[in-house]
């Protein structure tokens, strides 16, 4: 195995350069640049606010005279957010008094305008030294914003699984990114350039799902070759018991859960339903249950870390802006408002109403009330497609057992299904035939 594993890569660090002054941001961002720092450039404070929650950086360059916030007033606002963030005060000659306070106020230091090159990267390498720039390479997991205390200790977790090929067991609810934290946990892997495959389990047959996992005949299924493909069961709980059987077949064949070799396939799963009451339901297997549970992971909701609320906003509003060309922001009273918010869809709900705030809101600046109108249509707004889809279906499955009187075998062949996976249906719906019979029938336990 070792001499698979990567060494950890020394990472860029991060540099964020505010000024209001287009030229004077170019240059500054030019010499960063020329010295291999990443380099984000924005003209003001509101904005580097909104940046720096996205960018993560390791070090921020301001203006201090700005119109709106000033360098001052970001450096509080950064400090608050991020105490350990180091900031370097650009000023005028004229200003060097309040430059100095700057400092007394936890400001690393200042650079006088016009600023020498040298100067500005000599004082930038020890605001990075005194930092502790990390030096490992965090890319694995750029997707997941956070600052929460709770998820940055699930991300931990996630990354000593990495380092083996340990089985995963994500879950959660809806909408918390169990499959954004599976494909991190492949990107962090010794096997982060092979193939990564998630694969539904809602709505495939059990033969589907065998073909695709075990293949047949001569060919060769994603669990049986002999390459370091990551498959991730979406959904498991989903698994049919014929497949449950197979797979746990599979896993007792002598797999050990930490492979000493690079091409065994790694499996994971995730569900945000309680595996352990389908057990005690009958529906899953034990035996598998615990195969599939050697490292389990559970991924808080939104509402258990709202501290990631406006960083997740802000980074939501980024990604509006790179798709539509113009950037907006919200107002402090507006961020007070989705933070307020328990978000049951989690974070997939928020980036709705996000960007319908984006698409409705005709100014810069996302107000309040704008804000609170589409957290309060949230909940009359159209279901997730996956709520729809199981809606839909239990719907339909009620309307054929009244129409056959909860006769199974006429039901099954009215949907086009075979008894077995018909049964299934009705037990993932929580629907009983003999709520359908007539009351005789029920009584003597018939069906015609």
């Amino acid at each position: 195995m070792s001499s698979y594993r990567k060494e950890p890569a020394k990472r860029q660090a991060k540099i964020l350069v505010v000024d209001d002054d287009p030229g004077l941001l170019r240059l500054i961002t030019i010499r960063l640049r020329s010295e291999g720092y990443e380099v984000e450039a924005v003209p003001s404070a509101a904005q580097a606010l909104l940046s720096a929650a996205r960018f993560r950086p390791d070090l921020v360059v301001t203006d201090l005279r700005m119109d709106k916030m000033d360098g001052m007033g970001l450096l509080k606002e950064l400090q608050a957010r991020w105490p350990s963030l180091k900031v370097i005060i650009l000023t005028a000659h004229g200003t060097i008094p309040d430059a100095v306070r700057a400092t007394q106020g936890g400001a690393f230091g200042f650079l006088t305008k016009p600023v020498e090159k040298q100067e500005l990267l000599e004082h930038v390498k020890k605001a990075l030294k005194i930092s502790g720039l990390p030096a490992i390479d965090e890319a694995w997991r750029a997707q997941i914003i956070t600052r929460s205390p709770l998820l940055e200790e699930k991300l931990a977790q996630a990354q000593l699984a990495a380092s083996s090929n340990a089985r995963v067991l994500l879950t959660g609810e809806a909408g918390v990114g169990k499959k954004l934290l599976a494909r991190a946990i492949h990107k962090a892997s010794q096997w982060a350039e092979q193939p990564f495959v998630a694969i539904a389990m809602l709505d495939r047959t059990a033969q589907d799902i065998e073909t695709l996992l075990f293949g047949e005949e001569a060919e060769v299924g994603l669990l049986t070759q002999t390459n370091p493909v990551t498959v991730l069961l979406d959904e498991v709980a989903d698994l049919p018991m014929s497949t449950q059987s197979r797979l746990v077949e599979y896993l007792t064949e002598s797999r050990p859960t930490v492979s000493p070799a690079a091409a065994s396939p790694r499996l994971m799963t995730c569900t945000r339903r309680d595996l352990t009451q389908l057990m005690t339901q009958g529906r899953f297997r034990e035996d598998l249950y615990y195969r599939l549970n050697v490292v389990h992971i559970d991924i808080p909701s939104l509402a258990r870390r709202r501290e990631d609320i406006p960083l997740l906003a802000s980074h939501f509003l980024t990604e509006f802006a790179e798709e539509t060309g113009t950037r907006k922001i919200y107002a402090p009273e507006a961020i007070e408002v989705l933070a307020s918010k328990d978000w049951p869809g989690n974070v997939r709900q928020l980036r709705s109403v996000v960007h319908q705030n984006v698409a409705l809101c005709p100014n810069e600046i996302i107000s309040a009330e704008i804000t609170q109108a589409a957290v309060d249509g949230a909940a009359h707004r159209l279901p997730s497609f996956d709520d729809a889809r199981d809606e839909f279906t239990r719907n339909y499955l009620m309307q054929i057992l009244q129409i056959t009187g909860g006769n199974v075998s006429q039901s099954a062949r009215l949907a086009k299904r075979n008894r077995t996976d018909f049964y299934k249906l009705l037990a993932r719906h929580q629907l009983s035939p003999d709520e359908f019979k007539p009351r005789s029938l029920v009584d003597t336990g018939s069906e015609l």
